[in-house]
C-alpha cells in the first residue's frame, strides 16, 4: 500500500487548529517587535484568536470527520468540548491581563503558552488514537508547568512547578505504561480497534485490563481527583492566581473528553469494570476533598481541595455510564469550568498590588465595603454549593440522576450526602462577608472597571444559566445521541 500525501480537502476538519497554531506562532514572532507598553496587543490579539476559533468550530468550518489515519476524529462530543474550552481560555485570558501587569509578571510568551496548551486540549478531545492523546496531553502540561512558575522570582511559584513537574511526569508515565500495555493487549493504538478487541474478547483480557488501570490512575491525576490530588493544593496555592484560574478550569474539560475517548470509545466494551473504579475514586475525592477543605483558613487551598470534591462528582456522571452519563459528566464539567473561573476571579479581582484576598478573613465584611461585590461573590460560593437556581444545583442534579440510571444508588446517596458536607465551607466565606465585622487590616482590591464587568458577567451568567439550564443540557445530550 503506498501512502499519499493528505490533500487540503482531507485537513478540513482540522481548519480551527491550524489557526490556532498559526495565530500562536504569529504573535510569538509580532511579540519579539513589541516593547513593555504594547503588549497588550499581543493579549488582545491571542483573545481574539480564541473567540474566532470558538466561531469557526460553532460553525462547522471545516466539517466533522477523521483524519490522519485515524488518529483526529472531529464529531460533536468533540465541538462541544472545544467550544467550551476556547470560551473558557479566552475568559481565563480577560483575568490575567490586569492581574500580571500590575506586578510586572506580563511577558509575551504568556499568551501564546496559553494558545499551545488549548490547542494540546483541542488534540485531546478529538483523539482517535493512543498516541493523539499523549502528544495533546504533553503539549498542554508543558505549558501549564510553565505558566505556573511564570513567576521567577517567587519561591513558591517556583517549587509549585518543580512539584507539578515532577508528580505530572510520573502521572505521564502511569498513562504511557497503561498505554503500552493495551497495545501489548490489542496490538494496536488506534481507540476503535482496541474497542472492538474490548468487545469481543480478542485481546489478551488480564493485560488490557490491567493497562485500563493504569490509565484510569493517570487519568484520575490530570482531573485531580483523590488519591491522586497530591499536587493540587500545593500548585493551586503557589502559582499566581490567574494562571490558577487558567489551569484550574480548561484543562478539566480536556480530561473529560480524554476520560471519555480512553473509556467510553477505547475501553467501552469493559465497562462493567471501569465504571466502578470511577465510582471508588469518586467516593474518595468527595470525602477527601471536602474533609480537607473544611479546614482549610487560606481561600485558594480551599478552592483547591473543593476542586477534589467536584472531580468527586464529576466521575459520578462517568461511572453512570452511557450516553446520559457522558452528557451529565460534561454538563458538569463545563458548569464546574465556569464556576472555577468565577471562583478564582473573586480573588483576582479583590486583591491589589501588595496585598492579596487569598484568605478567608480577607472577605469579613465585604458586604459593609461593598454590597454589590459582595452579592457576586454570594452568586459564586452558592453556585458551587449546589444551591438552587444556580447552575452548580442542576449540575449536582444531573450527575446524580446518571448515577440513578446507571443502578449505582448506593453512590447517588454518597453524592447526596457529601454535597450537603461541601455547602459548609462555602457558606463560611458567606457569614464572613455578612455577619462579620470588617477587618481595618484588610483593604478591598482596587480591580479596574473593565475587570469588575468581567467578574459580574462570570459571576451573575451561574444564576442566568441555572434559571436556563436545558439548552445547555440538551446540547451536552445531543454531543452523545447523535
Amino acid at each position: 500500500m503506498i501512502a499519499t500525501m493528505p490533500t487540503a480537502a482531507d485537513l478540513a476538519p482540522l481548519i480551527p487548529e491550524l489557526v490556532l497554531v498559526g495565530a500562536a506562532f504569529a504573535l510569538l514572532m509580532l511579540d519579539m517587535f513589541l516593547d513593555e507598553g504594547r503588549r497588550i496587543v499581543t493579549h488582545a490579539a491571542a483573545v481574539a484568536t480564541l473567540v474566532g476559533v470558538a466561531l469557526l468550530v460553532l460553525a462547522g468550518v471545516g466539517g466533522q470527520g477523521t483524519v490522519l489515519g485515524g488518529m483526529f476524529v472531529r464529531d460533536v462530543a468533540a465541538d462541544v468540548l472545544k467550544v467550551a474550552i476556547l470560551v473558557t481560555a479566552a475568559l481565563s485570558m480577560l483575568y490575567l491581563w490586569p492581574f500580571l501587569r500590575q506586578r510586572g509578571l506580563y511577558r509575551g510568551e504568556v499568551a501564546v503558552l496559553v494558545l499551545f496548551a488549548t490547542l494540546g486540549m483541542m488534540l485531546l478531545v478529538s483523539a482517535g488514537s493512543l498516541v493523539m492523546i499523549y502528544l495533546g496531553l504533553e503539549m498542554l502540561a508543558l505549558c501549564s508547568y510553565a505558566l505556573v512558575a511564570i513567576d521567577r522570582d517567587s519561591p513558591l511559584a517556583s517549587e509549585s512547578g518543580i512539584k507539578y513537574f515532577v508528580l505530572g511526569s510520573l502521572a505521564s508515565g502511569l498513562l504511557l505504561y497503561g498505554m503500552s500495555l493495551v497495545y501489548g493487549a490489542t496490538g494496536s493504538l488506534d481507540l476503535q480497534v482496541i474497542a472492538q478487541a474490548a468487545d469481543g474478547g480478542t485481546g489478551q483480557g488480564m493485560l488490557l485490563l490491567t493497562g485500563v488501570v493504569f490509565m484510569l490512575a493517570g487519568v484520575a491525576f490530570k482531573f485531580g481527583g483523590a488519591p491522586f490530588h497530591m499536587w493540587l493544593p500545593d500548585v493551586y496555592t503557589g502559582a499566581p492566581t490567574p494562571v490558577t484560574l487558567f489551569v484550574g478550569s480548561a484543562p478539566k474539560l480536556a480530561s473529560f473528553g480524554m476520560a471519555y475517548r480512553l473509556f467510553e470509545v477505547g475501553a467501552g466494551g469493559l465497562d462493567d469494570r471501569w465504571r466502578l473504579l470511577f465510582a471508588i475514586i469518586a467516593v474518595a475525592s468527595l470525602a477527601i476533598g471536602n474533609l480537607a477543605a473544611m479546614v482549610q483558613g487560606n481561600f485558594k487551598r480551599m478552592l483547591a481541595y473543593s476542586t477534589v470534591s467536584h472531580v468527586g462528582f464529576l466521575f459520578i456522571g462517568i461511572a453512570g455510564g452511557g450516553a446520559q452519563g457522558f452528557a451529565a459528566a460534561m454538563f458538569y464539567a463545563m458548569s464546574y469550568a465556569l464556576m472555577a473561573v468565577a471562583a478564582f476571579g473573586t480573588i483576582v479581582v479583590l486583591s491589589s498590588r501588595g496585598f492579596e484576598a487569598d484568605r478567608i478573613d480577607d472577605y469579613r465584611g465585604l458586604n459593609a465595603r461593598s454590597p454589590w461585590m459582595a452579592g457576586l461573590v454570594l452568586c459564586v460560593m452558592a453556585s458551587l454549593a449546589g444551591l438552587p437556581p444556580f447552575l452548580g444545583f442542576w449540575a449536582k442534579l444531573a450527575v446524580l440522576r446518571a448515577a440513578l440510571e446507571g443502578g449505582m444508588l448506593w453512590l447517588a446517596l454518597v453524592g447526596v450526602v457529601f454535597a450537603v458536607v461541601g455547602a459548609f465551607y462555602y457558606l463560611r466565606v458567606v457569614k464572613a462577608m455578612y455577619f462579620d465585622e470588617p477587618d481595618p487590616s484588610t483593604v478591598p482590591g482596587t480591580a479596574s472597571r473593565p475587570l469588575r464587568l468581567v467578574f459580574g458577567v462570570n459571576a451573575l451568567s451561574l444564576l442566568a444559566l441555572g434559571l436556563a439550564w436545558n439548552p445547555l443540557m440538551a446540547w451536552c445530550q445531543r454531543a452523545f445521541m447523535e
